[in-house]
């Protein structure tokens, strides 16, 4: 019987902690960086010490969200690199995989990977999340995963292990940066910044031999 309470106590933690965090979705995808503990408890129809209760503090509650939106975008990642093309062609889906998943939500990447505005004295304001402490994580996580997959589908020879990270950092920071500008300055079009940043990676891509008995990319 303990066990049995126990379990659906953590049920029930389980289930009230996805509604706060689509409540702070909500949130995120109207005010961007600039939502606050304040909106998303008064969203979620609760006071700011229960948000803290459940997520301990501002860091803990963006870490959940960054965690729930980067599984997303990873779940999106691998099923390009899994479809049925080309390399060059799945090369290009997961770059416009995750440049249409920017531009399809720009509140919740701006939220996730640029800091709030400060209140003009170089302090951030009493509301805002310590956005720069926490983004950093969320880069590093999708470049290990990427790592993880070329080591897993493609023979980089010796030391490839070394360097499959090398190639998954350098591509997620490449996307960033570029995706970044883009989402800012949108000096082209989509398509134009997807041919344009394959075609920068094709050179060695092109030459590299599926890893025997792996799934190929």
């Amino acid at each position: 019987m303990d066990t049995t309470h126990r379990t659906d106590q953590q049920r029930s933690a389980d289930q009230r902690r996805r509604e706060l965090l689509e409540a702070a979705d909500r949130v995120v995808l109207r005010d961007g960086p600039q939502a606050s503990m304040n909106a998303i408890a008064a969203e979620a129809g609760i006071t700011k010490p229960i948000l803290y209760r459940h997520f301990g503090d501002k860091g803990g509650l963006y870490r959940a969200l960054a965690k729930r939106h980067t599984d997303a975008l990873l779940s999106a990642l691998r099923a390009a690199l899994d479809a049925p093309a080309d390399r060059r062609e799945r090369v290009e889906a997961t770059l416009d995989t995750y440049l249409a998943a920017i531009e399809a939500r720009p509140q919740v990447y701006r939220f996730l990977m640029h800091p709030s505005e400060d209140t003009g004295t170089g302090q951030q304001s009493e509301q805002g999340f310590d956005i720069g402490r926490h983004s950093a994580p969320v880069l590093r996580r999708m470049g290990e995963e990427l790592a993880q997959v070329i080591a897993e589908r493609v023979d980089l020879g010796p030391g490839s292990e070394a360097l499959a990270r090398v190639w998954g950092h350098g591509i997620v920071g490449m996307m960033h940066a570029a995706g970044d500008w883009w989402l800012g300055e949108r000096p082209c079009s989509r398509e134009e910044l997807v041919r344009g940043l394959a075609d920068l990676l094709w050179g060695r891509l092109e030459q590299v031999d599926d890893r025997a008995g792996g799934p190929g990319f």
